[in-house]
C-alpha cells in the first residue's frame, strides 16, 4: 500500500483498525486473515464450522472491516468465507457418509453421556424437513454445521447438498461480512466489548455444558433405577429411522 495515495477517511479506517482491540478470539481471526488475506477467512470460516462454538457472528463482521481496510474487498471475504463453510459442510458430510447409520448409533451407544436417542433426533428433524432443511440450517447458529451429519448418514446427493449448503451459507456470510464492511472505520466502537465477548461466548460454553452433563447424569440415573426400562440396541434404533426414512424420504 506504499505506493498508493490514502485519502483522510482511509487514512482514519487504518488508523482505527491499528488501534482497535477486539478481544482475544476477535484479534486472533484479524491476525489470520491480514497475514494471509481472504483465504484466513475461509479457514477461520472452515474452523467454525467444524467447532461451532467459535462465533461465526465475530469472525464474519471482523472479516468485513478487514476488507474496509483495504486488505481485500468485501467480495472476495463473502467468496472465501463461503468456500470454507462449504467446505467444512462436505467435512461433516463425509463423516457421516462414512459412519453410515448403524456405525454412528454403536459409536454414540458408547460415548459417555452420549446416546443413540441424540442421533436420533437429528435424524428426525432431518426425515421430517427433507433436504430443505440443510438450505434452511445454513442460516441458524451451531446447526448450521450439525445438519451436514444427517445429510452424510443419508447419502443426501452431493450436488444437491453442494447446492443447498453454498446459497445458505452465501445469504448468511453475505450478511455478515457486509455488515462488518459497512461498519468500516466505526467498527472500534464496539472493540471495548470484543473481549468482554470472547470471554462470554467461552463462559456460555462451558455453562451449557455443565448444565447437559448434569442433566445427562441424572437422566441415567432414573433410568438405572426403573426396574421397567430398558435401552434399545443401536441396531433397533437405526432399524427404526430405516423405516421412517423409507416412509418419509427426504431427499424426495
Amino acid at each position: 500500500m506504499s505506493g498508493m495515495h490514502l485519502t483522510p477517511g482511509a487514512l482514519s479506517t487504518l488508523a482505527a483498525a491499528e488501534s482497535a482491540d477486539y478481544g482475544w478470539l476477535g484479534n486472533a481471526v484479524v491476525a489470520i486473515m491480514e497475514a494471509v488475506g481472504p483465504v484466513g477467512v475461509a479457514l477461520a470460516v472452515f474452523a467454525e464450522n467444524l467447532f461451532p462454538p467459535i462465533p461465526s457472528e465475530l469472525i464474519l463482521p471482523l472479516a468485513g472491516f478487514t476488507a474496509a481496510n483495504g486488505a481485500f474487498s468485501p467480495l472476495a471475504a463473502t467468496a472465501w468465507a463461503t468456500v470454507g463453510s462449504v467446505v467444512g459442510a462436505l467435512a461433516l458430510y463425509g463423516v457421516g457418509a462414512a459412519l453410515g447409520r448403524r456405525r454412528m448409533y454403536r459409536i454414540a451407544d458408547r460415548l459417555p453421556l452420549v446416546d443413540i436417542d441424540d442421533v436420533e433426533a437429528t435424524e428426525r428433524w432431518f426425515a421430517r424437513y427433507g433436504t430443505w432443511s440443510v438450505l434452511l440450517g445454513r442460516l441458524i447458529p451451531v446447526f448450521r454445521s450439525l445438519i451436514s451429519i444427517p445429510a452424510g448418514i443419508e447419502r443426501m446427493h452431493l450436488g444437491l447438498f453442494v447446492l443447498y449448503s453454498t446459497i445458505g451459507s452465501a445469504v448468511w456470510n453475505t450478511v455478515l461480512v457486509y455488515g462488518g464492511y459497512l461498519l468500516g472505520a466505526n467498527f472500534h466502537l464496539v472493540s471495548d466489548y470484543a473481549d468482554l465477548f470472547s470471554n462470554v461466548v467461552v463462559v456460555l460454553v462451558i455453562t451449557v455444558l455443565a448444565v447437559w452433563v448434569v442433566l445427562r447424569v441424572l437422566r441415567n440415573r432414573r433410568r438405572r433405577r426403573d426396574p421397567d426400562f430398558r435401552p434399545r440396541t443401536a441396531d433397533e434404533a437405526a432399524a427404526k429411522i430405516d423405516a421412517l426414512l423409507t416412509s418419509h424420504d427426504p431427499r424426495k
